[in-house]
């Protein structure tokens, strides 16, 4: 047994290992990005992964999805802007892998996932200091040879699972190496059918690949194998691109090339049309797939490295364990970050996030003087203002925006630390309730207690740290109208999974996983409207859309801190993510002395994302903060063009 087939060897019990696996973080990832295109983002083995999710993810969301090389991210990071991004490597240590995950942090505006099988790699660890990184670590103790195998069936297990039971609504699946069929054969019967023409394909040296693009992963696999090993030089072509003009190798090199088909039902009779017209010296052999559903691509992956394996046999080759010249080893390990360099933050801050808010997006011009006109009179009255209090909205500004009630981090709890020591008030307003309240109660320490301020429930209920929340009380009739309007939502099917009361200042309405706050804003608002009521109390977070009492809002925080300290309402700042209406800081950005992290307001003269633009959120929040500058006297200024204090 080769080195290689030993390999191949092993796979059956690493499915069973996936089969078994905890993928409820796979999955959850999955359904979050169920709303939106994706990036998938792998070299060598795991670029088969990544084209792997991204075939399943369009086959059943329709969204357009998109398998990349990290070079192509660092090269154009504008392809994490608005996508969620997957970024796949089994021992985390390619260096091409760690600077796109660099470059797609620095510019994403959507989720960012890692999926690899070490947890005590350099990818793992450069996570754990990231926010909004989600870090999905299925582990297997076996390395694989020079080329991918079980770490690629592994994690291409996991992720036809999840697709898989996802469509099925969490039903599970038996899959078995043992039981895979391929034109009514076991695997190793066909393998043997093929080694005629593994014998001929190793002869010639160049083979030819049609395929449904159904089967695009399996494609890609087979092109991977051959020719990071070495071993055939390979071209790929769709059945129907094949037919333009490609098939001249037949013709006119049909001493020089095999031909292996890649077929599943929907190609079938192309194949069967095409297969007898090739020229008879030229050696043909396919790989036939039942279908395009996750265990089809899966039964495709397992039988080409099989039939591989046939061929580099055929050619007397240890594909496992080529030689790598120093040369390789040099390229492998080139320094990215030095020989590309990230693109140069915009001169000018704030004006992007402005006329995008303003739905001026690309290719409308974006050189209007007011707009610089207005930004700079902004950062001159930023630079010449003293603060005494400053007033934040808690996700996705002081945690990361999310489903889950996650305290803010280590690195935000220290500069609120910071703040309070030096007197400053803080003001903490928010849609949740006690949840915020506990987070800070618990990493706070106590004799800071009294600088805060607590704004629950969209400052419905204002107190302090410590201070227990008011009874529950009866529901307006307001808010019993609305909730019966948003649970005959939910009979019609509208995807919403729980309706909170939070008497007597807000209903909260929550949705499946990855369904969006923005859409669903519209379907309740026009609900409402159909009803006859007003809708300038429903504002949405990135997680829920809140329906407010009427004199319920975060503004209210601002005000009381005002009245109880008896300073100018000038000397507040207010910091949040959301400043466009109808998001839940649309009131807060109104201040006047008011930043974003992520969405500005639609005013010129308040509400600006001043952060540079690839910083977003809890990133954002702390590079304003690491720019205050604290007074003796209880006060402090930011100083937005410096460096950090």
């Amino acid at each position: 047994m080769t080195p290689y087939e030993d390999e191949l060897s092993q796979i059956a019990q690493t499915v069973e290992m996936a089969s078994a696996a905890d993928i409820t973080g796979l999955k959850a990832a999955i359904v979050g990005a169920s709303e939106a295109s994706i990036i998938a983002i792998g070299s060598g083995g795991s670029y088969t992964v990544a084209s792997l999710l991204c075939s399943l993810h369009e086959a059943y969301t329709g969204r357009v999805s998109r398998a990349i090389t990290p070079l192509e991210l660092i090269c154009n990071p504008t392809l994490a802007v608005t996508s969620p991004i997957f970024i796949i490597s089994a021992e985390g240590k390619n260096p091409d892998i760690l600077e796109a995950l660099q470059r797609a942090r620095e510019n994403s505006s959507r989720a960012v996932h890692v999926i690899t099988n070490r947890a005590d790699s350099e990818l793992s660890s450069r996570i754990r200091d990231q926010n909004d990184v989600s870090l999905h670590v299925f582990e297997l103790e076996k390395k694989d040879g020079y080329l991918a195998t079980n770490s690629l069936i592994f994690d291409s297990a996991l992720i036809a699972r999840a697709y898989g039971e996802l469509d099925r609504g969490g039903a599970k699946e038996t899959f078995k190496v043992s039981d895979i069929m391929m034109d009514g054969l076991p695997l190793s019967e066909w393998l043997a059918t093929s080694e005629e023409f593994a014998s001929a394909a190793a002869q010639r040296g160049n083979l030819i690949v049609v395929f449904s693009p159904n089967l695009r992963p399996v494609a890609e696999d087979l092109e991977s194998r051959f020719s990071e090993a070495a071993l055939l030089f390979t071209q790929l072509a769709d059945f129907r691109s094949f037919a333009h003009g490609r098939h001249l190798w037949l013709t006119e090199r049909s001493s020089d090339v095999a031909l292996l088909g890649l077929i599943e039902p929907d190609v079938r009779q192309l194949w069967e049309n095409m297969h007898p017209q090739v020229p008879p010296e030229v050696p043909k052999f396919c790989i036939p797939l039942e279908g395009a559903r996750p265990r089809d691509l899966l039964t495709g992956l397992i039988a080409e490295m099989h039939l591989v394996s046939e061929i580099a046999n055929a050619a007397g080759k240890n594909i496992a364990k080529p030689k790598v010249s120093e040369f390789g080893r040099e390229l492998y390990y080139a320094d990215l970050a030095s020989l590309i360099p990230p693109p140069l933050d915009d001169a000018i801050r704030g004006e992007h996030a402005k006329y995008e808010v303003l739905g001026a997006h690309w290719p409308s011009p974006r050189k209007s003087g007011r707009i610089r006109r207005a930004l700079e009179t902004v950062e001159q009255e930023f630079t010449s203002r003293t603060f005494r209090a400053i007033v934040f909205d808690y996700d996705g500004t002081l945690c990361s925006s999310n489903a889950l009630d996650l305290p803010p981090p280590t690195s935000i709890i220290e500069q609120l630390t910071r703040l309070a020591q030096a007197g400053i008030v803080i003001g903490i307003a928010s849609g949740r309730g006690g949840s915020v309240a506990d987070h800070l109660r618990d990493r706070i320490a106590h004799c800071y207690w009294p600088r805060f301020r607590l704004g629950l429930y969209n400052s419905g209920w204002i107190g302090r740290i410590g201070e227990t929340l008011d009874a529950p009380a009866d529901l307006s009739e307001f808010l019993i109208h609305a909730r019966r309007i948003i649970w005959e939502l939910q009979s019609y099917g509208v995807p919403i999974s729980t309706v909170k009361a939070n008497a007597p200042y807000q209903l909260s309405v929550r949705f499946n996983n990855g369904v969006s706050t923005e859409s669903m804003w519209f379907v309740i608002a026009d609900a409402f409207r159909q009803a006859g009521l007003e809708t300038s109390t429903i504002v949405r977070s990135k997680h829920s859309v809140d329906v407010l009492s009427r004199g319920v809002s975060k503004s209210h925080l601002v005000a009381q801190i005002v009245k109880d300290e008896k300073i100018d309402p000038y000397a507040v700042l207010t910091m949040g993510d959301l400043g466009a209406w109808p998001g839940n800081d649309s009131s807060l950005l109104r201040h006047r002395f008011s930043l974003s992290v992520d969405l500005p307001s639609r005013q010129l003269d308040r509400g600006w994302k001043l952060a540079p633009r690839h910083k977003r959120e809890v990133d954002a929040t702390i590079w304003y903060l690491e720019r205050l500058s604290i007074q003796s006297d209880g006060t402090f200024t930011l100083a937005l063009a410096s460096e950090p204090t």
